[in-house]
């Protein structure tokens, strides 16, 4: 690693990506979903520890082998059902805003439309701040190379 991770450096900060991560569980989605969306957008930043650690949270959530594997390409797997599909494109989106031009929404209607199809307000909001915080904890992880072998979280 660059240096030790800043989410423990800073301990109100580790304290507070906590608190968001728990909140997301007070939405009403489903843990099996939440963890699809954190192993998805942790895939797409390439945050190795991330992908390491929401794979061991779906497993307990009792996610299978077979639908983690495919999450990297789940709009192609058969194993999602359409308010997965729904929370993963929404996952996708966000996590990806920059990758659109100028003219394009970051977050497309569409995509809004269909995860508001599948999910309240509530559940919309534990979608977003799992997202959001996901991004702000990979973004981390990346840049101070957090090993996936040894996370800082299992260490403290």
């Amino acid at each position: 690693m660059r240096m030790k991770n800043p989410a423990f450096v800073l301990p109100d900060a580790m304290k507070g990506i906590q608190y968001l991560l728990n909140a997301t569980t007070q939405g009403g989605v489903p843990q099996r979903t939440l963890e699809l969306v954190g192993l998805r957008v942790s895939q797409i930043n390439g945050c190795a520890a991330c992908i390491q650690g929401h794979v061991r949270e779906a497993r307990k959530a009792g996610e299978t082998d077979e639908r983690l594997m495919a999450v990297a390409a789940w709009w192609e797997a058969p194993y999602f059902d359409d308010a997965e599909r729904a929370a993963l494109r929404l996952a996708e989106a966000v996590t990806r805003t920059a990758d659109r031009s100028g003219t394009e929404e970051a977050v497309p209607d569409a995509v809004w439309d269909e995860a508001a199809d599948h999910y309240d307000e509530k559940q919309l909001s534990a979608l977003l701040v799992m997202i959001g915080t996901l991004n702000l904890f990979n973004r981390i992880n990346v840049a101070v190379k957090e090993r996936a072998d040894k996370p800082s979280w299992e260490a403290a």
